[in-house]
């Protein structure tokens, strides 16, 4: 296997940081060291574990240990999507879509960890 960039979980996190950045450029200024920044460091945290759980591989534990951190900020960034909702930052289509792939990013991440050995 090549770069960690070749990993779908990690190409589907980073697009989804990506829209999550352009989508949060519209929200209110009061939420800048809110909301705005909890959303978007969550959703670049799950792109930076992928790459680091990579570049540990021959290490298990290690591995194991930033796709669990990748899994939580997954996780993170799913609360973060329902509060831009509710808040009314974002349309109900834009959540959908959004919740949608964060959802495809947090099913890849748990088949990596519940299958390590096809990619240590």
């Amino acid at each position: 296997m090549g770069h960690f960039k070749s990993l779908l979980a990690y190409q589907k996190a980073y697009q989804l940081a990506i829209q999550i950045f352009n989508i949060s450029r519209a929200f209110p200024n009061e939420e800048r060291y809110g909301l705005t920044s909890q959303i978007r460091n969550s959703s670049r945290s799950v792109c930076a574990n992928l790459a680091e759980s990579w570049k540990r591989r021959q290490y298990k534990d290690y591995f194991m240990s930033k796709l669990n951190d990748a899994e939580t900020e997954n996780a993170e960034t799913e609360v973060w999507l329902d509060m831009c909702l509710d808040f009314k930052y974002i349309s109900p289509e834009q959540y959908r879509l959004l919740l949608e792939l964060n959802n495809e990013v947090g099913k890849l991440i748990y088949y990596m960890i519940k299958n390590p050995e096809k990619f240590l």
